[in-house]
């Protein structure tokens, strides 16, 4: 009898057992807490680096290929014999701007292709069908024809744009312009570039979900068209 009875003292009640359990449950589940915690500040971080490092490789992108820009003035002696026209065009649609222009940014990838470092870019706003929201795409045409802003193959630059803004500074009027075009004889920008431009990217998916804003300013290398062995 007293070796049944110590045995029991020795034992663990249902109650005891009971609070064991929920000791261990609330413990786990404060452990889980910290930890689920941990990762979804860890992923928010990690999108907001992703945001800032898609910003700054599209605007980077924008002003690295706007600088090789060109414009030429090289013809067929018969106006009907032109394959290939340069441009440069501007257009300022509201809050997603647009550019279309000839430059030597083109990157041959293959030994023997006949391809050179002219090439047709140009850089809009279309709409994503799976967000619903707008993407930054950068459109490159091998080969100048003589509609320059169509053609090529277009690649996504940013997803969730909320603002592309390019502005033109004219050297002659020494004034900022929304708005360029080489093709248009009266325009005042004929067969010509602008001195800078400037460039304004805004992302959606900031900190606290507001907005990223990126700015640069840039200079054009060449103003002046291409005229070399063209009769004056």
């Amino acid at each position: 009898m007293r070796r049944a009875y110590r045995k029991h003292e020795r034992g663990v009640t249902l109650i005891e057992a009971l609070m064991a359990i929920g000791v261990l449950a609330l413990v786990g589940s404060l452990i889980y807490g910290a930890f689920d915690g941990m990762a979804r500040s860890r992923k928010g971080l990690s999108n907001i680096n992703d945001r800032y490092h898609q910003g700054r490789a599209a605007i980077s992108r924008v002003s690295r290929d706007l600088q090789m820009a060109f414009v030429s003035l090289h013809q067929p002696l018969i106006a009907l014999q032109s394959v290939r026209n340069t441009a440069f065009v501007g257009k300022d649609d509201g809050n997603l701007d647009r550019v279309d222009f000839t430059a030597f940014a083109h990157r041959r990838l293959s030994r023997d292709a006949h391809e050179s470092d002219q090439c047709e870019v140009g850089f809009f706003a279309v709409r994503n069908p799976d967000t619903g929201g707008m993407d930054l795409v950068r459109r490159e045409s091998r080969h100048i024809d003589l509609d320059p802003a169509k053609g090529g193959v277009v690649n996504v630059l940013a997803e969730g744009v909320e603002l592309f803004d390019i502005e033109y500074l004219d050297p002659v009027t020494a004034e900022w312009t929304t708005t360029w075009d080489t093709t248009q004889a009266g325009s005042g920008q004929y067969q010509r570039l602008p001195l800078q431009v400037r460039i304004t990217l805004v992302l959606s998916g900031g900190p606290g979900d507001k907005p990223i804003p990126f700015r640069t300013r840039i200079s054009m290398p060449a103003q002046n068209p291409i005229a070399f062995g063209v009769p004056r």
